[in-house]
Order: C-alpha cells, then structure tokens, then sequence
C-alpha cells in the first residue's frame, strides 16, 4: 500500500455478485452480521465495521481495523484492485482545485433545501480523507455527521460556502421556477459565486448529475462566466471527497434546522418523504392549513393530500 495518512474509513461501489461474495468471506472468518436499515447488511467484529448498502451498491468500511481489512480481504478478494492508498492514482482529478457542490432536503417533506459548497486542492483532499470524510449519506449518526462537519471547517486551506432555503423561501422559490432541477441550478449557482469570491483563480466545479448541462449553465453568474469555470456533473459525484464534504456541511445544517424545528414546535418532525402524513396533518389541525408553507414543501403530493386539494399532473 502506498504512504498515506492513517484511515479509518474507506468505502467503495460493489456489484450485487461482489455483495454476496463479501457476505460469504466475512461469515466464513468469523464476523457478527446484521440487519440494518437500508443495508443489504451490516457486520462487527473487534473495532471495525462493515456495511453493504442497497444503493450503489457500496461497501463502507469503518474502525480501527479499516486498512488492515481493505488491504487484505477487500482489496485482494472482493475488488481486486488496490485503492486504498492509491487514490491520487485512480483519482488524479481528485486532487486539482476544484469547487465540490452537494445539496441535502432534497428529497425530505419537512425542512428546508440546504446547498453546500467546498473548495479543495491535494492538501486539502489529503486532509479531509485522513479525517474520514465521505459521503453524507452513507452516515447515520447525527453527531458523525456534526464531527465532521467540524473536521472539515478546520482543515487548513479550505473554503466553503453553505445557504439554506427554509420551506417558506422555497415554496416562494419554487413557485417561480415550477421546476427543481432550476431550483437546484440557481442554488448551485449561489454556492459557486460565493466561493469564487474566495478562490478567484479555481478552474472548476463538480456536482452530483442532477440536470442537463444547459439548466446549470443558463443559471450561473458573472464571476463563474467570467471566469469560464468548468461546470462538473456527474453520477455518483460524492466520490470525490470535495463533494462527499460539501454533503457533510449541507447534511448538518438540515439536521440542525429539524432538531431546532421539532424542539420549538413540540412535536418530531420525521425525515424523509414517506411517513410524514400523520404529523403533518397534526400540523395543520393544529395551526391551520396556511402553517404547512412554513414548515415543509407544498408542492410535494404529501401537501395536496393533507390540505384535501386535488394532484397536479406534474409535480417533483
């Protein structure tokens, strides 16, 4: 394995035929697996674990035993490529300034939509993989996530840049584009001219694919045209640890706001987008219908459904 900063945190795409094949060697060499929320499953043994999720499907690897366990089952059984330690190899891109753009509430009921930027270059990426930082949404931990956060304000060098849309300005936002992915565009567009304020000279900026080339571009400001900054989207972007930190600061401004929301509110508001009828309905006989604007996003189905208003055709 290459020098590098010790690591206590690696993860990595997997095919399904690779998850079962990890599946069998750890029951084989004497892990404790588990069932865990959107996992394909989870395992424990000594003071590393190992978690396989369904979406990726991806390998996360966390502990104290993580290079020892990548360097000599992961790597050489499963992937079949060496990475840990390579990744200025694999990943050379990785490593050049560059803005990382992530977004979190995207998809939740209740909250706001919080977009994040990050500047990096070698030393700050070095920096941010040694602390662990990787993609939000592969955490589960409230203060994970606050820990990082902190991890990657520290971090000499760095830049950053993070604006929250709470419900009320983005109902109102929303209202006047009547389409997410130029609502994210003029979003994204914010978080890199700010960033572009403090890192003048950064050539480019990369992002998670959420919308055709065209949508970002017709909504980027002067300084970015000006500049004539490179504007990166690409799928699993979160790969690339300026995006993986920009999902971190974004992903612990929504769970602030929903904590400081439920305390002053009294009641919990869930995440996510599929049990979220019950306590919004609660809302709205408690406060009114005109309360739901200022707490979650009206123009989900959700909304339409507890204000007993009819669907619309096309709605996010």
């Amino acid at each position: 394995m290459a020098d590098s900063p010790a690591r206590n945190s690696f993860t990595a795409p997997l095919s399904l035929l690779q998850v079962e094949k990890l599946r069998r060697l750890l029951r084989e060499r004497g892990w404790t697996l588990e069932e865990k929320e959107y996992t394909h499953y989870a395992a424990r043994k000594d003071k590393t674990t190992v978690a396989v999720y369904q979406k990726g499907p991806k390998v996360l690897v966390q502990g104290r035993g993580t290079a020892e366990f990548v360097e000599f089952l992961l790597e050489p059984e499963i992937l079949g490529t060496a990475q840990l330690g390579y990744e200025e190899v694999h990943q050379p891109e990785m490593f050049t300034p560059h803005f990382g753009i992530d977004e979190s509430g995207k998809g939740d009921f209740f909250g706001p939509l919080v977009i994040a930027g990050v500047f990096t270059d070698a030393a700050i990426a070095r920096t941010l993989m040694a602390a662990g930082v990787q993609d939000s949404k592969a955490i589960s931990s409230d203060a994970r996530i606050r820990q990082l956060a902190d991890a990657v304000r520290q971090t000499p060098g760095i830049a950053t840049e993070v604006i929250s849309m709470g419900p009320e300005r983005y109902n109102d936002l929303y209202g006047k584009f009547k389409n997410l992915n130029r609502l994210l565009a003029w979003g994204h567009s914010r978080v890199i001219e700010s960033l572009l304020e403090q890192r003048p000279d950064c050539p480019r900026s990369l992002s998670d694919q959420f919308a055709h080339e065209s949508v970002l571009r017709r909504a980027i400001g002067p300084r970015a045209k000006d500049s004539g900054m490179i504007l990166e989207q690409r799928t699993k972007g979160e790969s690339d640890v300026a995006v993986a930190a920009a999902s971190i600061l974004a992903r612990e401004r929504f769970i602030d706001w929903m904590d400081e929301a439920s305390r002053r509110l009294g009641v919990k508001l869930p995440r996510g987008a599929s049990q979220v009828k019950g306590v919004a309905g609660q809302l709205v006989a408690a406060r009114g219908a005109e309360f739901l604007a200022k707490v979650a996003k009206t123009h989900f189905k959700t909304a339409r459904q507890v204000l007993g208003l009819p669907e619309l055709k096309d709605e996010d």
